[in-house]
């Protein structure tokens, strides 16, 4: 599938996209760990595009011993 920049997705789609599962996802929310979101009513939750792409860049490592370091 193709996202334009400024797109919003659902859970789902923001799942597939950074390659967790929805209920990671969820998890993530609760915890405040995860990428940031939008609620667009009580049940729908939307994730931006560059906010996904900003939280996968800052999760970026060139080694292990890197990421054990953060």
């Amino acid at each position: 599938m193709t996202y334009t920049p400024a797109q919003k997705l659902r859970t789902p789609n923001a799942a597939q996209y950074v390659g967790l599962a929805e209920s990671t996802l969820a998890k993530m929310r609760m915890r405040g760990d995860g990428p940031r979101f939008s609620k667009a009513g009580p049940r729908i939750v939307l994730y931006d595009l560059r906010d996904l792409d900003e939280w996968l860049a800052e999760r970026t490592y060139a080694s292990t011993s890197e990421y054990e370091a953060a």
